[in-house]
């Protein structure tokens, strides 16, 4: 027969058990994916206009990959840098050569009725690989540095838990019956 003491105890060790575990996986998968972003050049893009809807709407999280301009073609969805405004992302309409490894590329919003005013000339570009819909607002919330501060709180809390001695009065008591703690 069990006592109620015992259950509570080995309850606690699996909740342990299981968010430690929860915790390495989820460590796991960040370090996989900044050395897959970091050997493959992976960047994430948050959309917050519904320009490339609806294909990519409003509030789409897309993983995008730089590229060389060169190997862009008629109908890729390509984010470009703009000197001193924020990049844009759009469809290829048309890719011209420019001066050297440059390319003239014409490119337009799905949601958008004409092209953008004029061409964009670029040697490198961002390929969208491919894009969730609604993820973008979670993942700016989780980048708020409050919410950051308290996740890296509650993690050292739990890591604090897990790794904290257990039953010091327990083991006192073993070892005045004559068992030995394992060391």
């Amino acid at each position: 027969m069990s006592r109620p003491g015992m259950r509570s105890g080995r309850f606690q060790h699996r909740l342990r058990e299981t968010l430690l575990n929860l915790a390495a996986a989820g460590g796991a998968v960040c370090l996989i994916a900044v050395v897959l972003a970091v050997a493959f050049n992976i960047t994430l893009i948050l959309f917050k206009t519904g320009s490339m809807s609806p294909t990519i709407p409003a509030g789409s999280l897309a993983v995008v990959r730089e590229i060389p301009a060169a190997e862009v073609k008629t109908g890729d969805i390509v984010t470009v840098d703009r000197p001193g405004k924020l990049p844009i992302t759009h469809r290829i309409q048309n890719v011209e050569p420019a001066e050297g490894a440059a390319r003239a590329i014409t490119m337009k919003g799905d949601a958008n009725a004409e092209a953008d005013p004029a061409p964009y000339v670029v040697e490198r570009v961002r390929i969208v690989l491919w894009s969730v819909p609604g993820l973008a607002y979670p993942l700016a919330a989780v980048a708020n540095p409050v919410v950051l501060g308290a996740t890296t709180v509650c993690v050292a809390a739990l890591v604090s838990w897990v790794l904290w001695p257990r039953n010091a009065s327990r083991r006192g008591s073993r070892r005045k019956r004559g068992h030995h703690a394992a060391a």
